[in-house]
């Protein structure tokens, strides 16, 4: 026999409720008053009930997520160091970022030949480039050890508007390490969080990443569909809360029935770091704040991975305090916050399903209408993908000058007095180089980046 606390309570409808507030409203209309309507189209109502859900069937597994370390190679030395006193301070796994080759035996040996971390330790790398002998001596070298290559032709090429070499190149060489990969070498990726820090709302977001990851499903289900275990999708997350959970749960149920489709078993490896879009040069230690949600969300909504960012990303080069700020966040939600604890929580939320739901069918919706179109490939390469980004943030652009987005320190309760100029040892705003390309790339860009070129042209 079951006993719920609330069993002894008079159970209220929903009709029940809305009559309630309809009779407080004293006349005024219940859906202008209290219904608004979000950039995805999505009507966010005052309550939501047991009754109006519907609850998608999500099968989830319970999870610990992993705490992430991202390190860029500049020394190897350093970066293997860096990855090595992470690894004793909380985390659990290391994202190596490089555009060069680089000596792998330099930077790993003394993670794999360590008792402490070798058992726990994932490793993830980030290329710049695209080498097929070096991503084989990467695959062998970490024979024992779980590594994500994460190569990414088509992000490469949403993000730079070229193919690294060309398109048949790049195709030979992603079928040539796949089939060397091994079973501890995951070898393909989704830069879903490209979309994100452009500009894309959440509902082209997860259309966009499943028609991305629909691509190399196409690719990988002759010889090799058996030799890929689980796609690497890296999100960004936004300061939405509840949106950003129900976005990466809906991104999961439908990637679940993608590969059925396919009959294929591949795991969406969901790899989350908080967004830059949002984030401000001005009050940069409001960044704090912003990320500590967002990881948040990212925790409830199911990532297997989190690497933070640090407050001071955007005009400081790397540092140890900004980096270990940005950990012990990560360990204080872990270890503290009891979120270790709670993977689930999310599941039976009636707002969270509600909008997991809602978005999951616009987003699945979208993505139809993409293949109809010639699939996600054609669409990025005819610059509709591009033009639809962009129409979404020229929207959310327009709500955030006119104040009805707002971010502190950027748009409200901004610190007059503060001095940036002085502290920028990185340029913040958006760079373009002038250069020849077979598309047109998609451009990231943060919303209060015009706002703050001004204040420091004013210093």
């Amino acid at each position: 026999m079951s006993h719920f606390l609330f069993d002894e309570f008079y159970q209220v409808s929903a009709k029940e409720w809305k009559q309630k507030i309809q009779f407080d409203l004293k006349g005024a209309d219940y859906n202008k008053t209290l219904v608004w309507e979000s950039n995805e189209g999505i009507k966010v109502k005052p309550f939501y009930h047991k009754d109006d859900t519907k609850f998608l069937p999500i099968v989830t597994s319970k999870k610990k997520y992993s705490i992430c370390q991202s390190i860029f190679i500049s020394d190897v030395k350093v970066a293997s160091f860096l990855a090595k006193d992470a690894l004793k301070r909380g985390a659990k796994s290391i994202e190596f970022e490089a555009h060069a080759e680089f000596d792998i035996h330099q930077l790993l040996d003394q993670i794999l030949h360590s008792g402490d971390t070798k058992d726990n330790v994932q490793i993830y790398f980030k290329l710049n480039f695209l080498s097929e002998t070096f991503l084989i001596r990467l695959i062998e070298k970490c024979d024992d050890l779980p590594v994500f290559l994460n190569v990414d032709l088509i992000g490469n090429l949403a993000k730079t508007g070229n193919w690294f070499k060309n398109k048949k190149e790049d195709y030979t060489v992603l079928e040539n390490i796949l089939k060397k990969a091994t079973t501890n070498a995951n070898v393909l990726s989704v830069d879903a969080g490209l979309y994100q820090n452009a500009g894309a709302d959440i509902v082209q977001q997860v259309a966009y990443t499943l028609g991305h990851g629909n691509e190399y499903l196409n690719t990988i289900t002759g010889d090799t569909k058996q030799i890929v275990d689980a796609i690497s999708f890296q999100f960004a997350i936004g300061g939405n809360y509840f949106f950003e959970i129900a976005k990466l749960r809906a991104f999961e149920y439908l990637w679940q029935l993608l590969t059925k489709e396919y009959d294929v078993n591949i795991k969406a490896e969901l790899f989350v770091k908080p967004s830059l879009r949002n984030k401000t040069l001005y009050d940069s230690s409001v960044n704090m704040l912003r990320t500590t949600t967002e990881c948040m969300s990212a925790i409830l909504g199911g990532a297997d991975v989190i690497s933070n960012v640090s407050y001071d990303s955007l005009y400081h080069k790397k540092n140890e305090f900004g980096e270990r700020i940005a950990r012990n966040q990560l360990l204080i939600l872990q270890e503290e916050s009891y979120f270790k604890e709670v993977s689930q929580v999310a599941e039976g939320s009636y707002y969270i399903e509600s909008l997991t739901k809602e978005i999951t069918e616009k987003a699945l919706q979208l993505f139809k209408n993409i293949e109809k179109s010639g699939g996600f490939l054609n669409q990025l390469e005819a610059g509709t993908i591009q033009r639809k980004i962009e129409q979404s943030a020229v929207k959310e652009q327009q709500l955030f000058d006119k104040g009805e987005i707002t971010l502190l320190g950027g748009n409200k309760y901004s610190n007059v007095d503060e001095r940036m100029k002085t502290e920028l040892e990185l340029y913040p705003f958006v760079k373009i180089k002038p250069r020849k390309t077979e598309i047109r790339p998609i451009i990231t860009k943060r919303l209060a980046e015009s706002l703050e070129q001004e204040r420091i042209e004013k210093e």
